[in-house]
């Protein structure tokens, strides 16, 4: 009964839709049921399937305690990526990953300390002793710090998993991980390749619907398991 809730849920949110059958990657096609007017279109079952093993993971993670970042910088993405990972307290990247955050993980840290120290003293008006053009550098830096590192604030260590959204497009974040041995959770894609992905949700990973669902239902996952 679940399993049927579930894949009737995924449909409904347009999870089956995968792209142009032209840019399939081999390692998607053997989650593909057909293909509908040269769109290729998901089989569910194996998608849910894929999603139940990705759930008990999540429940695991809770359990223990362990850091999940969140990747997805497509718009699509944006505001589900940031509410679920705000309601968790986990860290995100709801835009542009910034090279290094695993690989170079101290000196990205640096900058994002810079920023918060930033903050702290414009908050104290520690920054009115500056003249009015530096207060704005001053400024202007904060203003980009923040851009680049307002969701990692509160990544203190390295990650201990990442759910990114859409492989293809922030391949240089699932590279990183892979490098580092951090396993990667994902929503792919028809145009996704998923070998360096440890648990592959196989899924439209363009569609807000079907975006919100997935994240939501990991949210939800993760808080129903967590040892308060």
């Amino acid at each position: 009964m679940e399993t049927k809730k579930t894949i009737e849920s995924m449909f409904g949110a347009g999870a089956h839709f995968g792209l142009g059958r032209s840019r399939r990657h081999p390692t998607i096609s053997p989650f593909i049921f057909g293909t509908k007017n040269s769109t290729d279109i998901f089989d569910l079952e194996k998608t849910e399937a894929l999603f139940a093993k990705v759930k008990i993971y999540i429940a695991q993670l809770a359990k223990e305690g362990k850091i999940i970042l969140f990747v997805g910088g497509k718009k699509e993405a944006v505001s589900a990526i940031k509410a679920s990972a705000d309601a968790l307290n986990m860290p995100y990247v709801d835009g542009r990953f910034i090279g290094g955050t695993m690989t170079n993980f101290g000196q990205v840290r640096k900058r994002v300390e810079r920023y918060e120290k930033l903050i702290s003293d414009r908050e104290k008006g520690e920054l009115l002793k500056y003249t009015k053009r530096e207060r704005a550098l001053l400024d202007k830096e904060i203003a980009k710090l923040e851009k680049m590192f307002l969701g990692i604030v509160s990544l203190k260590k390295m990650p201990d998993v990442l759910f990114v959204i859409d492989p293809r497009r922030e391949k240089n974040a699932v590279k990183e991980a892979s490098d580092m041995n951090i396993p990667v959770i994902a929503l792919a894609g028809s145009d996704c390749d998923i070998r360096e992905v440890k648990y592959p949700i196989v899924g439209n990973d363009s569609s807000k619907a079907s975006i919100q669902f997935f994240i939501e239902e990991v949210a939800a996952v993760y808080k129903k398991a967590k040892v308060v």
